[in-house]
């Protein structure tokens, strides 16, 4: 990572203490001015701190771990989304819930974590509950599709998935998404993307072809 401002020793007015200077060149060494009296001079960067910590990934009722590396400061809060970048996986997850050595927390900084605990977002199962049209209990199927986490359900929106087709009637969404205002939805328009679907409620719409002899 390229950085604009580091904290140097200046041989012209802060030999024995650090200055902020400004990096007018990367290289190795950089070329660098002091923030304190402008001298331009030629140093080795300090490189970006780095640190590793446990994530554990759910994903399609698994999961399992990995090692995510980061920055020591940056902040991370439950329902946020980051690229989980490890030789397990390459995938967009979201916090789910956040351990610290003093307990869980809403918040922490990455160097205060113990284990992030997500669930993968990019490519997301829909359970999908579809009832018959004349209203039969028994003919009640529930569907599992496998669909992008950004694709949107929409009530009273008929849509296809293979050998299925149904009209959305109703969907609950998962806790914790500061979007949504309440767990279930019915009115026509309401929308809600895959990756924060609880479960979606339809109305069957296949037809089956009779023939008579």
């Amino acid at each position: 990572m390229s950085q604009s401002r580091v904290a140097l020793a200046c041989p012209s007015c802060s030999p024995d203490g650090p200055t902020a200077h400004e990096v007018l060149k990367q290289a190795d060494p950089a070329t660098v001015r002091c923030g304190e009296c402008g001298h331009v001079h030629k140093e080795s960067l300090p490189e970006d701190e780095t640190i590793e910590r446990r994530v554990v990934v759910s994903q399609s009722g698994d999961s399992f771990s990995a090692r995510h590396g980061g920055d020591p400061d940056e902040q991370f809060e439950v329902g946020q989304e980051f690229l989980l970048d490890a030789p397990e996986a390459l995938m967009q997850v979201r916090v789910t819930s956040i351990e610290t050595d003093e307990g869980r927390a809403e918040a922490a900084a990455f160097e205060d974590v113990e284990t992030l605990w997500t669930r993968a977002v990019g490519n997301v199962t829909v359970n999908v509950t579809v009832n018959p049209k004349d209203g039969k209990r028994e003919e009640t199927r529930s569907v599992a599709l496998q669909v992008p986490g950004d694709e949107q359900f929409m009530i009273d929106e008929t849509v296809e998935y293979g050998d299925e087709k149904f009209t959305v009637t109703s969907f609950v969404v998962r806790d914790g998404i500061d979007r949504y205002d309440r767990e279930q939805y019915h009115y026509t328009g309401d929308a809600a993307l895959a990756k924060d679907l609880k479960r979606v409620y339809a109305r069957d719409e296949k037809t089956t072809a009779w023939s008579a002899w």
